[in-house]
C-alpha cells in the first residue's frame, strides 16, 4: 500500500474554484482501480494551501491513474489555478502505535 500526499498551493482567489473541481472529481478518483482512500486537507494558517491524501494499492495503480484521462482532465483544470509549485510524496508507515 502506498500513501500519497500532494501539496497544492493556489492563488488565494482561486481556492473555491479548486474546491469545486475536487468535489466534482472525488468520487471518480476514489472509484479508480487501485485507489483505496482519498481525503482533501486544508492548511489552517494558509487557506490557499491544500493537501490530497490518498492510499493506492501499489506503484502500478498510482501510475495507471497518473496516465489516465481522468487525471489529465482534472490536472488541466487544476494547474491553471496554482499560486505555487505542487509537491508530492509517496510514503509508507515506518512505525505505528496502536491505541
Amino acid at each position: 500500500m502506498i500513501k500519497r500526499i500532494v501539496k497544492l498551493t493556489f492563488q488565494p482567489e482561486k481556492t473555491a474554484d479548486f474546491q469545486g473541481i475536487f468535489e466534482s472529481s472525488k468520487a471518480l478518483i476514489r472509484g479508480f482501480p487501485g485507489c483505496h482512500h482519498l481525503e482533501l486537507w486544508r492548511d489552517r494558517n494558509q487557506p490557499e494551501v491544500f493537501f490530497t491524501y490518498s492510499y493506492w494499492e501499489d506503484e502500478a495503480a498510482l501510475e495507471q491513474y497518473r496516465h489516465s484521462e481522468l487525471f489529465k482532465r482534472t490536472w488541466a483544470k487544476t494547474k491553471v489555478l496554482f499560486g505555487g509549485k505542487p509537491e508530492a510524496w509517496s510514503v509508507e508507515v515506518a512505525s505505528q502505535m496502536e491505541q
